[in-house]
């Protein structure tokens, strides 16, 4: 059985913006007071084949309490392969999530990866993030420019994307290594972020080729998710470039 796609229900500006630029958008909800400032979005809307819908207040159908005026249902991105991911970008660079929980962390995630470069994010079934309206408000369009996998086991798919020829470097605070300068960053690699508060599990750490550190303060003990995502993507990019 193919795997579920995401993004069915979309909020906010940018979000529904780019829901609609890629032609998903089935019917679109707008908020009465702010109509007039959407009518643009709302035309293009229609042209792509929505059906519109002016409603009083639309946050009783959207996921945040600030969903800008708009909710969109939507077609579903469909899902791609663990092979798919790993030959977005040549050499690969796929984005690994272990159970990162909040979807706000993982659409800023998604979002820096974009900038960065980085098009492949591998998420779990279980105890993950679901990949909705809050993760696309978060992520402002990006997750529409990502190939996304959903897998079962975490530590199965870092087995087959080594298979595959990545490196595995694990974001860990006790890591031997520093993120910054990493040289296998060059060579193909799937980068592995743990969830909040308690990091990479042990099984997924254990199967980790390297265990890379931010290096930071002594008085942080640990950075946000989405921010420690964000500077490995971009350490990826600049790697890469120099």
């Amino acid at each position: 059985m193919a795997p579920p796609g995401i993004g069915r229900s979309v909020e906010g500006h940018h979000a529904v913006a780019a829901a609609v630029a890629a032609g998903r958008v089935v019917r679109l909800l707008v908020e009465l007071r702010r109509a007039d400032g959407y009518a643009d979005l709302i035309d293009a809307a229609r042209a792509s084949g929505a059906e519109v819908k002016v409603v009083d207040d639309v946050r009783p159908m959207a996921d945040t309490t600030s969903p800008q005026g708009l909710v969109a249902r939507c077609r579903p991105i469909p899902q791609v392969s663990l092979a798919v991911a790993a030959a977005k970008s040549d050499p690969a660079a796929v984005l690994v999530l272990d159970h990162v929980e909040d979807p706000r962390n993982v659409g800023a995630i998604a979002r820096s990866a974009v900038a960065a470069g980085v098009r492949s994010m591998v998420f779990s079934g279980r105890r993950s993030a679901p990949l909705e309206g809050t993760a696309f408000k978060a992520a402002a369009g990006a997750l529409e420019h990502m190939a996304v996998t959903e897998v079962s086991s975490i530590p199965a798919a870092l087995e087959d994307l080594r298979k595959a020829g990545l490196w595995i470097v694990g974001l860990d605070g006790g890591g031997d290594q520093s993120l910054f300068g990493l040289e296998i960053l060059t060579e193909p690699v799937a980068v592995v972020v743990g969830a909040e508060g308690g990091g990479l599990s042990r099984l997924v750490a254990d199967r980790c080729d390297v265990l890379a550190a931010i290096p930071i303060d002594g008085d942080v003990e640990s950075l946000n998710a989405s921010v420690a995502a964000g500077l490995a993507v971009f350490e990826v990019a600049r790697a890469r470039r120099a």
